[in-house]
């Protein structure tokens, strides 16, 4: 191959160009094979004072495994002078002055200098780089979530421990390997279509929204999964990044949920139903058996009976509705309102009985935001309703409070009164569970309410660090409203 000879510049015609190019440059003659020109960045790189490599040989920058085919690459360039890279597919290292190996990228050149045809190696330290790919790779390995990486042309490149237990692989197993392999076969076709859509408009989202995805394990079975893509610009192009995520348990532990709802719901409309007619019955036969006698028999003592009997009949009529209130609390209410805590709270009061000599403190600090509002409100009445009906005394002190804390807005309903007994803070939350048998109830209210603020995102606790000394609520009700995996 003919090398043009009018661009034949002289080492110091070299010197004035390339002695301060950021990348190593060294020029070697033919043969003998010496170093002819080496700039200031590749002395730098390799540990050598300035100049004190011209006339050198190249073995010195050689690690010794290369040493004994140096010479019959050099005679392969020369048969074929032209640009190229270097050990194409191979790592490559030169040898510091230091003795340790630095990995480099090479590209090849043919060059007259002084008129004789010479080989130019422009060289990278990829120091930094081999550094920061093994970090990349050790947060890779360690990361609890299965993580894939996958090339333009669908062929996994790389896994982490996580994913290939998730599929039954052993360590290194699925590297080179279409990522089909991992797609029970019904999908296989389309996701080439879908890999391919997602290549040319790449964006962070998560795959299938809306869609139950299945992924398919080693022995053949399915499991449900998520995942969610990224793109990522990588040395070597540009490669998808796919996080999976196993949700066998979260599917199980919903559809179990579901199931209970279900149950739960059934059971309470049935009772409902069996359950009132026979009290409507007994009732009606109360009232019968009362207009036969004669006023003769309606003895006082009679007469109480009959009211026991009819007030018996009353409270069993109101459980079943309490029971009824606490499977529909389970249910989650889409309508999203506007909502100003400040009105919120003066709504609630206006709709609670307090009494005269009960002082209500409202203290609010946040803005309004979007949420279901009438579970909210009920939620809180229930509270305030609760604070005057357990505090033990003819007149007391109730404090409402709201602060933003993260994604939530925290409501805090407190009392000076009796509080809660030692030990029952979270026995209270059960059903039919009462603290106080003094009062009216069946025990149903804050269990009621727990469910109903659970439904919504939200959770409520007791606290012994109140400000009036008696019975401490807070709940933490969502002010950001997050999209559900249920809502796709």
């Amino acid at each position: 191959m003919a090398v043009e000879q009018s661009l034949s510049p002289s080492v110091g015609e070299l010197r004035a160009v390339l002695e301060h190019a950021p990348v190593g440059v060294l020029v070697v003659s033919r043969a003998p094979a010496r170093i002819l020109y080496a700039n200031i960045a590749l002395e730098r790189m390799l540990g050598y004072e300035p100049g004190s490599l011209t006339g050198q040989t190249l073995e010195q920058l050689l690690p010794q495994a290369a040493r004994p085919h140096h010479d019959a690459w050099m005679a392969e360039f020369f048969a074929d002078p032209r640009q190229r890279r270097m050990g194409a597919g191979r790592e490559l290292f030169a040898q510091h002055r230091e003795g340790h190996a630095v990995p480099v990228e090479i590209a090849l050149a043919p060059m007259q200098l002084d008129g004789q045809l010479c080989a130019a190696a422009y060289i990278s330290d990829l120091s930094l780089r081999r550094q920061m790919q093994r970090q990349f790779e050790q947060i890779f390995a360690a990361m609890p979530q299965g993580l894939l990486i996958v090339d333009e042309q669908g062929r996994i490149k790389l896994s982490n421990p996580a994913l290939e237990a998730q599929f039954g692989y052993a360590a290194g197993e699925l590297l080179g390997q279409p990522m089909e392999v991992l797609l029970p076969q019904r999908y296989r076709a389309g996701h080439v279509h879908h890999r391919d859509s997602y290549a040319r408009q790449p964006t962070q989202r998560w795959m299938g929204a809306g869609r139950d995805l299945t992924a398919l394990h080693k022995s053949g079975q399915e499991f449900p999964v998520e995942i969610a893509l990224a793109m990522l610009d990588m040395h070597d192009g540009r490669q998808a990044l796919a996080m999976v995520s196993d949700i066998s348990l979260r599917k199980k532990a919903e559809a179990a949920l579901q199931q209970t709802n279900a149950q739960l719901e059934e059971f309470t409309y049935v009772a409902s139903h069996d359950l009132r007619s026979p009290l409507r019955g007994i009732g009606d036969l109360l009232s019968w058996i009362r207009e036969d006698l004669p006023e003769s028999a309606l003895t006082p003592a009679v007469l109480q009976n009959f009211e026991r009997a009819s007030t018996r009949i009353e409270r069993a009529e109101r459980m079943i509705d309490d029971l009824l209130d606490y499977a529909r609390a389970g249910q989650r209410d889409q309508r999203l309102e506007a909502v100003d805590p400040r009105l919120l709270i003066e709504e609630v009061l206006s709709l609670v009985h307090i009494p005269p000599d009960f002082q209500v403190e409202v203290d609010v600090e946040g803005q309004a935001f979007t949420t279901p509002r009438v579970p909210l409100s009920l939620s809180l009445r229930n509270l305030v309703s609760n604070a005057v009906k357990h505090h033990g005394g003819t007149k007391g002190r109730i404090l409402i409070q709201m602060r933003e804390e993260g994604r939530f807005n925290v409501f805090t309903i407190e009392d000076d009164g009796q509080g809660i007994p030692a030990g029952a803070d979270e026995r209270i939350f059960k059903l039919f569970h009462r603290a106080n048998t003094t009062t009216a109830g069946h025990g149903v209210g804050l269990a009621v309410t727990r469910r109903m603020i659970n439904a919504h995102g939200g959770a409520i606790v007791t606290s012994r660090q109140g400000l009036l000394g008696g019975a401490c609520f807070r709940v933490h009700w969502p002010r950001i409203v997050m999209k559900e995996v249920d809502d796709d």
